[in-house]
């Protein structure tokens, strides 16, 4: 019989294998011990690496169920390569992500962090936490995929005014600046970019350094790694940024964020923009029902999914 195996985290295993009884379910932590050989569909969450070592451990693999939105921890090419089909949901954590970018910025405007970095340190700098309604800034979002539009969503009811960088690909209707006036006229930026070659580290010194006259907060909620890190983190503690918060933080990235002796209005959370309780209750219900379609014979598990 051909198998599906759940990592932790990324679906409720026990909820799968009341809804398909006659379906052999295996759970694992992780991808780092052997997998069950007879694994035909992987149901796996952000920040595991599924590339072609990993699946050469997966024979016979021929669904990927990505119970989330990010990809670019997955080899795509090497999953087409191999017929494997990838199945993910890239809408269900998005209203949950702009609820995120809004507590960011608000607690980033208030310099909340700040103050509460300073008392961990053992210093009390009320008059270093003098901050701003949102109302009076202006926020640029870049990036149109469901996590910028539900940024904007989120944030547009409290800020001063919200635009996205023009960009083609953008839905229609949307209200726009070029990415130059972007820089010029946003105190918030929002970065819900994709990760692709273009956009790696895409906001580092040359973006800062456009962006410095205005002091902005600066809020990720797309992937980390379209940031230089560290170059945001120094443009933090000098000045150059009022505030930085960092969501799709992985435990890999820590060693790039402890060790200040400074207090700096920063705000980092472990990838928890869409850990809300009734987006896991969602995603559990879309991962079953896609079970049931592609283990519903052997045929399908064999020759590939439908979509």
């Amino acid at each position: 019989m051909s198998a599906v195996l759940v990592l932790h985290g990324a679906a409720d295993a026990s909820a799968i294998r009341h809804a398909l009884p006659d379906v052999l379910v295996h759970e694992l932590p992780d991808l780092d011990s052997p997998p069950p050989a007879d694994t035909a569909v992987l149901v796996l969450r952000s920040g595991v690496r599924l590339r072609e070592r990993e699946l050469d451990a997966l024979p016979h693999l021929r669904h990927v169920v990505r119970t989330g939105s990010g990809i670019n921890h997955i080899d795509v090419n090497a999953l087409r390569h191999r017929g494997i089909t990838l199945h993910r949901n890239a809408e269900a954590g998005a209203d949950a992500v702009g609820e995120w970018v809004l507590a960011a910025a608000l607690s980033l405007a208030r310099r909340i962090p700040l103050g509460q970095h300073a008392l961990l340190l053992g210093r009390h700098e009320k008059q270093a936490c003098m901050g701003a309604t949102l109302g009076s800034l202006a926020a640029g979002i870049w990036g149109a995929g469901p996590v910028g539009l539900a940024a904007d969503w989120a944030l547009a009811p409290f800020m001063g005014g919200t635009a996205f960088a023009a960009w083609p690909s953008n839905p229609p209707g949307l209200r726009e600046l070029s990415p130059t006036a972007l820089v010029e006229h946003s105190q918030v930026h929002v970065i819900a970019l994709p990760l692709r070659r273009t956009t790696e580290q895409l906001i580092g010194e040359d973006f800062l350094a456009r962006v410095a006259p205005q002091r902005p907060l600066l809020i990720c909620a797309g992937r980390l790694e379209t940031l230089d890190v560290a170059a945001c983190l120094r443009a933090l503690a000098d000045g150059r940024l009022s505030g930085l918060a960092l969501d799709p933080v992985e435990r890999e990235h820590l060693p790039l964020l402890t060790g200040s002796a400074t207090p700096l209005n920063l705000l980092a959370s472990p990838h928890i923009g869409a850990q809300r309780s009734d987006v896991r209750g969602a995603l559990d219900i879309w991962a079953i029902d896609l079970l049931r379609e592609i283990t519903a014979d052997d045929k399908i598990l064999i020759e590939g999914g439908h979509r």
